[in-house]
């Protein structure tokens, strides 16, 4: 048994990871201020003896006894990040430095939750871990492509200066059950739009390309990477290699809820990336990953719980 700690873990990522540790036999520790992430992700896991929540801003030093830590603690999507651009910045670095300094004094291993925000709006297609990206350090989605890349910065100084055990991983579009109705990615408007009968809203022409990892997959890549040697760091992508155009993603929701929500294109948000799609050989080589749950599937699961959530009332995902 490990004693870990998963900052942002009431969040989408962070409940399914403190779900998977649980089950695995360890101790887990889970830190959320409750920004974006929700008690009713992780209600389930409240009575487990194993469990632990603490209710804690990342900015702020933590301490505790940890043998490794999971840093996911960051607002994800636009519509959330793009609220206090500050303290999305300072969530990702002030937070990296408390975390690293966590580690630094307990000896832990320690991952960080980068993104493929930080290639940016790729001129590289796919994108491989070499590239360094195309980013606009003042645009609107700027707080958090650049908090991402000094996150990772801040990772790698410390393994250099410090030897820490580090493991840095971008994290390509992720879907699933717990995401957030109103976090304003693709899949969850698309979801709920078609379900209450709704527009589906377009950006720009629906060309433009994402891809999209199934939570459970995008888990087992963040255990996999945990468990690799010390000398492997990362970064390394892991994401689906399977490319989609946005208006095909459309027109799979709405045949799978059985929708007839009409289709409504609106102008593109400025500095939306046209293209998103990991290179993932260094996954499928040093991990021995690579994503198994296919796109209808995993879109049918996720249906099936904002159909629960929506039956409840969105309440219930406050």
């Amino acid at each position: 048994m490990s004693r870990i700690l998963v900052t942002g873990g009431a969040g989408f990522l962070g409940s399914h990871l403190c779900e998977r540790l649980l089950n695995a036999g360890h101790e887990v520790y889970c830190a959320d201020n409750f920004c974006t992430g929700t008690k009713y992700n992780i209600q389930h896991l409240l009575n487990n003896t194993c469990f632990e929540l603490i209710r804690h801003d990342v900015t702020l030093p933590l301490y505790l006894e940890v043998d490794e830590i999971y840093n996911l603690a960051c607002p994800a999507s636009p519509v959330h990040y793009q609220l206090d651009p500050v303290q999305t910045l300072k969530t990702s670095v002030e937070g990296a430095i408390n975390m690293l300094g966590l580690a630094k004094r307990t000896k832990a291993k320690i991952f960080q939750a980068s993104s493929s925000e930080v290639y940016g709006d790729p001129e590289v297609h796919p994108q491989p871990e070499s590239y360094w990206g195309k980013v606009n350090p003042v645009c609107m989605r700027a707080c958090y492509m650049e908090g991402k890349r000094c996150a990772e910065t801040l990772f790698f100084s410390y393994y250099r200066q410090h030897g820490l055990q580090i493991k840095v991983a971008r994290i390509f579009n992720t879907y699933g059950p717990r995401m957030h109705p109103n976090d304003g990615r693709v899949i969850s408007n698309f979801i709920v739009q078609a379900l209450k009968g709704d527009d589906i809203t377009i950006y720009g022409t629906g060309q433009q390309t994402r891809s999209f990892c199934y939570i459970e997959d995008l888990i087992e890549g963040l255990i996999c990477l945990m468990g690799t040697s010390t000398e492997f760091t990362g970064p390394i992508n892991l994401g689906s290699p399977y490319e989609i155009t946005i208006a095909h993603l459309a027109k799979r929701v709405l045949a799978l809820t059985g929708s007839s929500s009409k289709l409504v294109f609106l102008p593109m948000p400025k500095d939306d990336p046209q293209q998103r799609q990991p290179e993932i050989s260094q996954a499928r080589r040093l991990l021995d990953w690579q994503p198994s749950v296919m796109l209808d599937h995993g879109l049918s699961q996720t249906i099936t719980y904002f159909e629960h959530l929506l039956c409840m009332g969105n309440d219930s995902s406050q």
